[in-house]
């Protein structure tokens, strides 16, 4: 039962903090694919802290918001509201503070399908070469838990995206009646090290090479990722050839677009590192 008192006020610390783990528990089941049910949840909540279902529901899509726009995954069927009250940033802070240092996240990583012949590819999210407004507090957040950081430093997440395209490729090569091809698709980051600027060598139904750069997320389309000075220089050496291949989703149901060079057309490069030397 909603509580008269609090309808139209600021939500507590205790509150935001009491949401933001229930969101989370109920994250957690959607992608261990466990059974829950959200209307239970919200009246457990509801009754918990006194807060109407409209407010409870609309605090779960602000939760979306920030999580979206810090390369986590989020709830299906809360979809991202960016009104947000500067309060639930620091409930996130606090939430994710614990949550992103948990070992079992990377081991609980998966592929959410069985058959890399399902993996879904979409077109590329179109880039926005205006400036994006985004607030000052959701700002220091997005650098605090860097997305495109945070996936480059996890190999687990790295070499599963990997795993996936490789079979993904040689399972597309001999659908296209190239068994002779798919055969010498070869996984060139994990053969040969990461100095080749690209992960995957394959090819496409004429013969031709595909240099296939791969970038794994957990998180929705628009995750930023970290592209390495080799990565680029092989994209502009081999125009014709390089690819990166864009997997998100993750722990869901993975899910792929394709980048084409020239790769400044299609993504914002900004610098993020200075080589330091003494001359």
């Amino acid at each position: 039962m909603a509580d008269q008192s609090k309808i139209g006020t600021v939500w507590e610390d205790d509150e935001l903090d009491a949401i933001v783990a229930d969101y989370f528990t109920m994250l957690a089941a959607e992608q261990d694919g466990r059974p829950y049910v959200k209307s239970h949840h919200s009246l457990a909540l509801m009754d918990k802290i006194g807060r109407t279902h409209r407010s409870v529901e609309f605090k779960h899509m602000n939760i979306s918001a920030v999580l979206g726009n810090l390369g986590l995954p989020t709830i299906k069927g809360y979809k991202a509201k960016i009104n947000v009250q500067n309060a639930i940033y620091d409930a996130i802070e606090r939430f994710l503070g614990d949550y992103l240092q948990s070992p079992a996240l990377d081991e609980a990583i998966h592929v959410g399908v069985a058959d890399t012949a399902n993996l879904f590819e979409e077109p590329p999210p179109t880039a926005n070469f205006s400036s994006r407004a985004v607030s000052p507090r959701m700002e220091r957040l997005m650098r605090k838990f860097d997305a495109g950081e945070r996936d480059s430093r996890n190999k687990i997440l790295g070499k599963k995206g990997e795993a996936l395209v490789f079979d993904f490729e040689r399972e597309r090569l001999a659908r296209d009646d190239r068994r002779d091809l798919a055969a010498n698709v070869g996984w060139v980051s994990q053969e040969d090290g990461d100095g080749a600027g690209y992960d995957i060598l394959s090819f496409d139904a004429a013969g031709r090479e595909r240099l296939i750069e791969v970038k794994t997320t957990r998180g929705p389309q628009t995750t930023p990722f970290f592209l390495t000075r080799n990565e680029r220089a092989v994209s502009e050496e081999r125009p014709d050839a390089f690819r990166i291949y864009r997997i998100y989703e993750f722990s869901e149901a993975p899910k792929l677009f394709k980048l084409y060079p020239p790769l400044d057309h299609a993504v914002l490069l900004e610098p993020e590192t200075y080589r330091a030397s003494f001359g």
